[in-house]
Parts: C-alpha cells; sequence; structure tokens
C-alpha cells in the first residue's frame, strides 16, 4: 500500500478506493505539455486521483 507523507509536519495517509476499498497505487501521469504529475491510482481501473497535499505542498509516498 502506498503511503503519503508530509515532508514538513510529519502527518501521513494511506488511500483505498471507494467502490472496491483496494490500496491505491501510486504513479505519475505525464501532460501534454511534458511536465508529470504524482497521482494515486486503483488497481482495478476505477479512477486516480492527484495525489495528497499537506501544508501547501504535495505528500512523497512510500510503498510498504
Amino acid at each position: 500500500m502506498a503511503t503519503y507523507e508530509c515532508s514538513k509536519c510529519g502527518m501521513s495517509v494511506n488511500a483505498t478506493c471507494g467502490k472496491c476499498n483496494a490500496p491505491l497505487v501510486n504513479g505519475n501521469l505525464k501532460l501534454e505539455d511534458g511536465s508529470s504529475v504524482q497521482i494515486s491510482e486503483c488497481p482495478n481501473k476505477h479512477g486516480k486521483i492527484k495525489s495528497p497535499l499537506c501544508c501547501g505542498q504535495d505528500m512523497t509516498c512510500s510503498v510498504s
């Protein structure tokens, strides 16, 4: 399961899909301009979200 943690305050979260309860996996979405955005997505293809924010910045991801 991917665990997201704030490098400023230490807050951490685990996320699961609301449809199937599967742990979301960390990923990157490449945008048309060549940049990429960190995302969390359902391994069962139910969708994806932008990874969580805390203290005004993206939380970093580790996989356990």
